[in-house]
């Protein structure tokens, strides 16, 4: 594989025990927020403004916090690149505007773009439906050594095109099977056992979902149409779907319930204030990466000898031999 990636510019990778602490830390804050057991989660139960311990007057101090996850989150993006034996899937699932975009980019700024892979899911091709719903996203599964993201998932297919049922007959699935009574139940147990597969195999699965409140949503729709920097940001359609509110917040809930495990949980995270979203989503992911016991891969007495050998071609001033002797 390629040279282990550096941590990006700008971004200082974290000592041993600062490490430490910041994972013990990491893990205490995100766990409120973690679903391993969707059998008695409750949408309803996840208030959209809480901060926790933190209020807004917090909010420079949570950003001391956040540029604490990111370091912790490069310094093991280093380990994981180097190591290359494990791989990491982070699913991001929101309704239009809940922040996901944001997110993704504050909590990866410090990543480096040769170990992340990032992959927006939209409406699907012509080709992508001429394969199983699976198919598009588990082309787009990040390699070993590497971080993937997707914004929207496989997930869209247990939520979107329940909301709107078109969608689904349009998919060139066998009309019977459409018909079957157990075609959720189904697809639910399909991707459990896809995320269990890739839990066996190396990947590590953490899934986000940013629950934000109909009030927040509408606030930074007017955002969009206010500001002339956010108007590219506006879709008509995404207006539309603020009928469906109900409806989605329904399949959201049964989309936890059915398919959080220990092995791939959900984070439901309150999103109507981005600095607090941002820090757990940190946190969870410190969290997830601390649980691989990366380090940096030990070299063999062969590989050591080689670099002693290099060591006394460079000499005391790093340059060469043959260089010295021009």
């Amino acid at each position: 594989m390629p040279e282990a990636a550096p941590a990006r510019g700008g971004v200082q990778t974290m000592k041993n025990k600062e490490l430490r602490d910041l994972i013990d830390h990491a893990r205490t804050f995100s766990k409120p927020y973690r679903v391993e057991d969707g059998n008695k989660f409750r949408l309803k139960d996840i208030d959209p403004g809480d901060t926790g311990d933190l209020s807004k007057d917090d909010r420079e101090r949570a950003s001391e916090a956040l540029e604490e996850g990111v370091q912790a989150i490069a310094t093991l993006q280093d380990k994981l690149y180097a190591q290359d034996r494990w791989a990491v899937l982070l699913v991001f699932q929101a309704i239009d505007a809940a922040g996901k975009d944001s997110a993704v980019k504050h909590v990866m700024s410090g990543v480096n773009p040769q170990g992340v892979q990032v992959y927006s899911f939209k409406s699907p091709s012509s080709e992508d439906l001429d394969h199983d719903y699976l198919w598009r996203c588990m082309k787009a599964l990040p390699e070993r050594g590497r971080i993937g993201i997707f914004n929207r998932s496989y997930y869209e297919e247990v939520v979107v095109v329940r909301v709107h049922p078109e969608f689904l007959a349009k998919q060139k699935v066998p009309g019977e099977l459409l018909k079957s009574k157990d075609l959720w139940k189904d697809r639910y147990r399909d991707i459990r056992h896809f995320e269990s597969y890739l839990a066996r195999n190396g990947t590590l699965v953490r899934k986000f979902f940013l629950h934000v409140s109909k009030k927040e949503q509408e606030k930074r729709f007017r955002e969009r149409l206010d500001k002339p920097e956010k108007n590219w940001k506006f879709s008509a359609a995404d207006l539309a779907e603020r009928d469906h509110w109900k409806d989605y917040q329904k399949y959201y809930e049964e989309m936890i319930q059915k398919t959080a495990t220990p092995e791939a949980p959900w984070y439901v995270i309150p999103a109507d204030n981005k600095w607090f979203t941002r820090i757990v989503v940190a946190a969870a992911i410190v969290d997830g990466l601390a649980g691989l016991n990366l380090e940096y891969p030990r070299i063999s007495k062969s590989q050591a000898k080689e670099i002693e050998t290099a060591k006394r071609a460079l000499g005391g001033n790093g340059k060469t031999k043959s260089a010295r002797r021009r």
